[in-house]
């Protein structure tokens, strides 16, 4: 935090400060010609399968390219954390510091959740979302982070010295675990910075810390998404309830969410743009 200044400020501290922010990545060139295709195609979705995650733990559960998922409160306010695979190599995962990047710190309606290095393509694009009403609070808050990593173990040991064994980390490893039969060494690695799903958080705006308070999420409530791939998800209840107190807790209200998959007719995606890997390892190489 660069709250405490040991510094002299030169004389000139001002002009330095006053100067104009430039957007770093900006995506006017990302022109978004998917989403009038998929808002129409969604009027006529049809269910073709559902689970529900219980409270403090994660389940994973498959998407076909083409078809969509909604992630949904149910019963009461509830945040989740959510990692997606491409589904036959779990390597290519949700890239959450580059989508940041790109599309800002909370997602909505017409961002697209991007893959890492060397892939870096679109694995889903958001397509609907019933808490875009929320835009920024007075606080700055706002829903469905990409600044969060994701309640851990280690960092809760680090604070206060106890070990929990329902974190989110710890849940979506041991769902992966479940899942794959693979090593827990394995999984953990695999496990990634999420999208906080219904989570409202910001950063203070004195010492500009990682806030959250309580979610705006209620039943009925869900967060839409198109798979652009074939895509494995795992999602965790956070064990924090809408994270309104604390998380990493025993103590919070927490409730189950639901995973629901959708398909549509192909004849109604006719004209949508594929998502592609990086053709840069082919043409350059990183030698």
């Amino acid at each position: 935090m660069k709250t405490k200044k040991y510094s002299t400020a030169p004389l000139d501290a001002k002009d330095r400060i006053n100067v104009k922010p430039i957007v770093c990545y900006p995506i006017d060139d990302l022109k978004e010609t998917n989403l009038p295709i998929l808002h129409s195609a969604r009027n006529s979705l049809k269910n073709i399968g559902e689970i529900i995650i219980p409270p403090r733990d994660a389940k994973t559960f498959e998407v076909k390219k083409g078809q969509f998922f909604r992630i949904e409160s149910i019963e009461g306010p509830q945040v989740g954390d959510l990692n997606i695979f491409q589904a036959d190599n779990l390597e290519e995962k949700f890239y959450s510091g580059k989508t940041r990047a790109l599309y800002g710190t909370h997602l909505s309606t017409g961002d697209r959740m991007l893959s890492n290095f060397p892939y870096l393509r679109s694995l889903a694009t958001i397509t609907w979302d019933t808490l875009d009403w929320y835009g920024y609070d007075k606080d700055g808050g706002s829903v469905h982070d990409v600044i969060g990593t994701r309640c851990d173990p280690y960092t809760s040991k680090l604070l206060s010295d106890e070990n929990y064994h329902y974190c989110c980390h710890s849940n979506l490893t041991r769902a992966l675990v479940n899942e794959k039969g693979i090593k827990l060494g394995e999984a953990e690695k695999l496990v990634h910075d999420v999208l906080n799903v219904f989570m409202c958080t910001g950063f203070t705006n004195d010492t500009k810390q990682y806030f959250m308070k309580s979610s705006p999420v209620r039943p009925g409530d869900y967060l839409e998404f198109f798979a652009e791939t074939d895509l494995l998800g795992v999602l965790s209840t956070c064990p924090g309830g809408d994270c309104g107190s604390e998380h990493s807790s025993d103590n919070a209200k927490c409730y189950p969410l639901k995973v629901s998959m959708w398909s549509v007719e192909k004849a109604l995606l006719k004209g949508l743009i594929n998502s592609k890997t990086s053709d840069y390892n082919r043409n350059h190489g990183l030698d």
